[in-house]
């Protein structure tokens, strides 16, 4: 679908429909209407104090992707989508973490850090955010806006913890986030049932656990699904990767759990690094309870990615077993 045709149309038009990536199994078919999608380009240029060129680097076919080339036409740009950067300042980009660490991890991407600083801002999105990286674009001289959403909110929804003018977020009592607002989608292109399970009096009902620090920003503690019942014990997956990731050996960390005769799911950490299985475990006991350290632990050459940039968690699954 040509996207300035369809934001310029007269009236409503059909819903755009965007896949997911299906990090977590089969890729859904969202249908966004075009208010949804105008609502989230009007509140990212609220919260961000600025709009204009925005830089694609990300697939225009995934939400992410979507909202730049959107955000771009809106301002009344043609989104750049060639190699490099633009030479001016002040433009905008959105990245995934894995992006932002390659460029600052890479002696010889100088020219896309110096092109970086010269961004009015970095949307990081795609999933959490170490502190670390964080720290250290600040360091680095980039701005960086963590965003949290998805292709049923439109896109990131939550910018720094803090939900975008007109959303709302609320924890259900088992730690389930809940949506509302503006930039919700109006459904799964073929599945009712899904929708009837996911839009519940109009909230979306994600499948991510999350909490509100001390500070009211929300902090989104991962998939539901990513809590692995290992020996009767819960252990959040995404916390000990990012624990993992602290280790001044490990360069990229991801956590899966596998059925396992014993403890009924095992917990399995992939890392790029030098570190061994019992040094891993040590270090995640020493920040953790030690049921939460992993049983076996896969020394990869890079953790294996989707189109969008996040891991793929079903390739991790099927290298565990």
């Amino acid at each position: 679908m040509d996207l300035r045709a369809w934001l310029e149309a007269p009236g409503e038009p059909e819903p755009l429909v965007v896949e997911t990536s299906g990090s977590s199994g089969t890729p859904k078919r969202v249908m966004l209407p075009r208010r949804a999608v105008l609502a989230s380009v009007a509140a990212t240029e609220r919260r961000l104090g600025g709009s204009g060129l925005w830089v694609l680097k990300l697939p225009p076919s995934y939400v992410a992707g979507v909202q730049v080339v959107a955000r771009s036409l809106v301002a009344g740009h043609e989104p750049w989508t060639g190699d490099g950067w633009p030479s001016g300042d002040g433009w905008f980009t959105s990245l995934v973490a894995t992006q932002l660490l390659r460029v600052l991890d890479d002696p010889d991407r100088g020219d896309d850090l110096a092109a970086l600083r010269r961004a009015h801002t970095v949307l990081l999105g795609g999933g959490p955010v170490d502190p670390a990286l964080r720290a250290r674009a600040t360091e680095a001289g980039v701005r960086v806006v963590a965003t949290y959403g998805s292709a049923e909110t439109a896109g990131g929804c939550v910018y720094d913890g803090l939900p975008l003018d007109g959303v709302a977020v609320k924890i259900d009592d088992d730690g389930r986030i809940r949506i509302g607002g503006p930039t919700l989608f109006v459904g799964y292109e073929g599945d009712p049932a899904l929708t009837a399970q996911s839009l519940v009096d109009g909230w979306f009902v994600t499948s991510d656990a999350g909490r509100f620090d001390d500070d009211g920003r929300l902090q989104v503690l991962g998939r539901v699904d990513d809590v692995v019942v290992s020996g009767g014990v819960n252990v959040p997956g995404p916390a000990v990767a990012a624990r993992l990731r602290t280790h001044p050996l490990v360069e990229a960390a991801e956590v899966v759990g596998v059925p396992d005769d014993e403890w009924g799911n095992r917990l399995v950490a992939f890392v790029v690094g030098l570190v061994g299985e019992a040094e891993a475990r040590e270090w995640v006991a020493a920040a953790h309870p030690r049921s939460w350290a992993p049983r076996q632990v896969v020394v990869l050459d890079e953790i294996p990615l989707l189109a969008n940039g996040k891991p793929d968690r079903l390739r991790l699954q099927e290298l565990a077993r």
